[in-house]
């Protein structure tokens, strides 16, 4: 084996590439389980309409993305003593895109209750238990990937959906 080969058999470019991709599921997977914390505080304050709830997502989760950007930005002026390249930008802007999408289930189903399709209070809880089903699908998916069959699935499926919930009802509680 060459020595100068990476252990993990990927070229510096492609290993930059699945760094990037872990990156940004774990965005998604964290964004996930803040909409949990959001959604379930919104359906038992009892305070909130469908325009109250809406924005409550929507900024939260625009909020936790440029959070996202300026912690990273931050991260990079300190360790790099620069700015971001135009390139390590838009990385930067792919990382952390997903946690925007985690405000697409909330919102639809928050339209659809201003639209008479259902209560409010259901629309959020179906939102956390869509969000929560996402952490069990990933979780899955991960232990397939291990190899470990699909016991080892269901098992680390079961446990990331489990932690995802305690973490995001001990943030609901915080609100």
């Amino acid at each position: 084996m060459d020595d100068a080969a990476p252990a993990h058999g990927r070229t510096g470019e492609e290993a930059d590439y699945v760094g990037l991709l872990t990156s940004r599921l774990k965005e998604r997977l964290y964004a996930a389980i803040t909409v949990v914390a959001v959604v379930v505080s919104l359906a038992y304050s009892g305070h909130a309409g469908p325009r109250a709830a809406a924005v409550s997502v929507a900024v939260t989760v625009v909020g936790l993305w440029l959070a996202a950007l300026v912690a990273d930005g931050q991260a990079h002026r300190i360790v790099h003593r620069r700015w971001m390249s135009g390139r390590q930008l838009r990385e930067a802007l792919f990382v952390s895109s997903p946690l925007l999408l985690s405000a697409v289930g909330p919102l639809i189903l928050i339209l659809l209750s201003a639209l008479g399709a259902m209560a409010l209070h259901t629309a959020l809880l179906t939102a956390a238990g869509v969000s929560v089903a996402v952490l069990f699908a990933w979780g899955c998916y991960g232990g397939l990937r291990m190899g470990g069959g699909v016991a080892v699935a269901l098992l680390a499926g079961t446990a990331d959906a489990a932690i995802g919930t305690a973490v995001a009802l001990v943030k609901a509680a915080g609100h």
